[in-house]
């Protein structure tokens, strides 16, 4: 089993910025590929970013391009989410989520991630 705990979400006013942790545990974690989905009450989960097990692959949403970026510590078996420039259409509720496995890949649907954290609140308004 893999838990995953994020943090870092808050109230911030737009054009902010916040960075949003995830911190992975579970002895078959095995540092796998990890995303970044959101949601609106009555929207589907959608990507936000994902990266590959060793980092060097990223994905990004067409709507963070250019403001948001992921990382990741394989040692502290943790996921970031750096959040800049942020927009009141940033609001919503963020999930960390995680494949065990090494890959070279990075994954886009939720489908392909077994664990999810319980999310946590990024709200961005004046």
């Amino acid at each position: 089993q893999v838990q995953l705990v994020e943090s870092g979400g808050g109230l911030v006013q737009p054009g902010g910025s916040l960075r949003l942790s995830c911190a992975a545990s579970g002895r078959t974690f095995s540092s796998g590929p990890m995303g970044w989905f959101r949601q609106v009450p009555g929207n589907e989960r959608e990507v936000v970013s994902a990266i590959s097990s060793s980092g060097d692959r990223q994905y990004y949403a067409d709507s963070v391009k250019g403001r948001f970026t992921i990382s990741r510590d394989n040692a502290k078996k943790a996921v970031y989410l750096q959040m800049n420039s942020l927009e009141p259409e940033d609001t919503a509720l963020y999930y960390c989520a995680a494949r065990t496995g090494w890959s070279g890949d990075y994954y886009r649907t939720r489908t392909a991630y077994a664990y999810w954290g319980q999310g946590t609140q990024v709200t961005v308004s004046s």
